[in-house]
């Protein structure tokens, strides 16, 4: 559950900023740079979506892997939980780094060329988007709801 509310948000804050000028994608990490003082509100979502996929604390993703590492360590499972934890800090870096980008000066301030500017959110894209940064960090506070749901559900199933 997690992973596809993470995903679902990460790329659409992805397909949202591709939507508007030339159409051209947004797959360069150059296309992100300074998106924080152009759109706070895309880059905050893309935060929390990357940090969930980090597994930072507060996030769903931080539960998820939360769960898997104390799973794996219940089997005695050392090696895969050692690949997820080794993995994680590798990714860490990553979504860092992405982030650092998002927070970088403007072009006017840093030399090199300057992003291309994304046409502006439609209403349902944006909404969509809060609504899936809200569930991620809600879920990431609170979430006995959705584990009481998915242990009700599994104990139907069997």
């Amino acid at each position: 559950v997690a992973y596809v509310v993470t995903m679902l948000g990460a790329f659409g804050v992805v397909t949202l900023l591709s939507v508007g000028g030339e159409g051209d994608d947004r797959d360069a990490l150059t296309d992100y740079r300074s998106l924080f003082w152009r759109r706070p509100a895309m880059a905050a979502v893309f935060t929390v979506m990357l940090l969930s996929l980090a597994g930072i604390p507060l996030t769903m993703g931080f539960v998820g892997k939360f769960y898997v590492v104390t799973a794996g360590i219940g089997a005695s499972l050392w090696l895969p939980v050692m690949v997820l934890v080794v993995g994680s800090v590798i990714g860490l870096y990553y979504y860092l780094r992405i982030i650092a980008t998002m927070c970088a000066p403007p072009p006017d301030v840093m030399p090199g060329p300057a992003p291309v500017a994304a046409a502006p959110a439609s209403f349902a894209g944006a909404l969509t988007l809060a609504a899936l940064a809200l569930v991620l960090v809600w879920l990431g506070v609170y979430p006995t709801s959705l584990i009481r749901l998915l242990q009700t559900t599994v104990a139907y199933l069997i």
